[in-house]
């Protein structure tokens, strides 16, 4: 008896602990730079993140060749000069959501919160912290922020013959609509 009592004990338990993760896999990353000489956007919509709603963990993965550009030439020089995508095939950012409790996954609503972390690209990882949107909405988690990024901080070199036409900072949008993992 105290076997049946102790198996449905930890059954409730990793019911709640699984309840707690929120995913996705059509995560989207984008980044846009602006100079006097030519806009550049890419969008990725293949990401995959995870945060888990009661520790704040929080962590997101993004493959670099389905970054998409309006011209074919940007998006080979992309992967194979400034990122090298064979070389580094992925960035990825791990995590804490600073307050997470001051979120409620229970209650349609708007919530911001820092989060802080490691965010590796080209093989450099920073320490980095983003101030961002969750959005509670139905049992649906939507987390939105802007961030800068310097392509130099993270030793991606820009020829000097295109140097005018990338701006010195990126700014990058990442839109992540999680889902309560069941």
């Amino acid at each position: 008896m105290k076997k049946i009592g102790l198996v449905v004990g930890l059954m409730v338990l990793c019911t709640g602990l699984h309840a707690q993760k929120y995913f996705t896999r059509t995560g989207e990353i984008s980044f846009f730079s602006s100079t006097a000489m030519e806009d550049i956007e890419a969008h990725n919509k293949t990401v995959t993140a995870v945060f888990d709603s009661k520790t704040g963990a929080i962590q997101f993965s993004v493959t670099m060749k389905a970054f998409h550009f309006e011209k074919a030439l940007m998006e080979e020089h992309f992967n194979e000069n400034y990122v090298e995508s064979d070389t580094y095939p992925k960035s990825s950012f791990k995590g804490q959501i600073v307050d997470v409790s001051k979120i409620d996954m229970k209650k349609n609503g708007v919530y911001s919160s820092l989060i802080k972390g490691k965010l590796t690209i080209h093989g450099v990882t920073k320490e980095i912290t983003i101030q961002a949107q969750f959005t509670v909405k139905d049992g649906t988690v939507i987390g939105e922020t802007k961030i800068k990024v310097n392509p130099e901080d993270y030793k991606i070199e820009i020829p000097g013959v295109v140097r005018e036409k990338i701006a010195k900072e990126l700014e990058v949008t990442m839109v992540m609509n999680f889902e309560e993992k069941k």
